[in-house]
């Protein structure tokens, strides 16, 4: 099984930047995207043989997500039953016979660290909500997670230490969120590849590299033999990230 994710910072401009044909290329069973930025019937959308599910921000034009998949699912849910959290469209959970998908966009801390509180309420919410499903089935989880966990996980560690994004308080969440039995699929296939998933529009930093590992796609630690080859498709532009992919046996 092949499993693309991609934040696609607004579905709609992406849509006229060949988005249809990379998703033709890339061949996936699933497809989960982050940032679609859209209300219901804003986009139609469709490709043959996929079923698509949607989750919509209450606030026009910010965050949702979307996954596309072949495959029926048993059960699908948005959110995570919490209605702090649940308002950004930011959660979709696909149950399978014997995993649960969970695609997901992770708030961004913001400039200044402005909103690390809420973003650690979250994230103790989302490890919860995760353990919770991991107690029944295996679980994949992909997305955009705004942290880089490691300094080989972006260009200039040292200059970017207390910004968004690899605070330590981010990093320690993520480290957290791995002991309690997921496995990071491209690091444990790639422990010293560098490798990136976002670019800062600012400076030319795409065409120079200078990037972050902010998209991920975690497996419990139950499904990590499973585990086939991962992949960070940085050729595939139309957006600030590309897509990040996993196949499992």
């Amino acid at each position: 099984m092949k499993f693309i994710s991609w934040n696609v910072n607004g579905l709609r401009a992406v849509a006229g930047k060949g988005f249809a044909d990379v998703f033709v290329e890339l061949d996936a069973d699933f497809v989960c995207l982050q940032e679609t930025k859209l209300q219901e019937g804003q986009i139609d959308l469709q490709f043959p043989g996929f079923t698509s599910y949607w989750n919509y921000a209450e606030k026009k034009g910010y965050s949702g997500t979307c996954i596309y998949t072949r495959q029926e699912p048993l059960g699908v849910s948005n959110g995570m039953g919490i209605p702090e959290h649940d308002s950004e469209g930011r959660v979709i959970t696909l149950e399978m016979p014997d995993f649960y998908l969970v695609n997901v966009y992770t708030p961004n801390s913001q400039d200044g660290l402005r909103r690390l509180d809420y973003r650690m309420q979250w994230e103790d919410a989302f490890r919860a909500y995760l353990g919770s499903l991991k107690e029944r089935k295996g679980v994949i989880v992909c997305g955009d997670m705004n942290v880089a966990h490691e300094e080989i996980d972006l260009k200039n560690p040292a200059t970017n230490h207390f910004n968004a994004g690899f605070s330590d308080e981010e990093r320690d969440k993520m480290t957290e969120l791995l002991a309690s039995g997921f496995t990071d699929s491209w690091r444990f296939q790639h422990p010293d590849e560098v490798k990136y998933s976002w670019w800062s529009y600012r400076m030319a930093a795409r065409e120079r590299n200078v990037g972050w590992r902010i998209d991920y796609f975690l497996v419990s630690d139950g499904l990590r033999d499973r585990i086939v080859s991962t992949d960070i498709h940085n050729q595939i532009y139309g957006s600030d990230h590309c897509p990040v992919e996993l196949v499992l046996r």
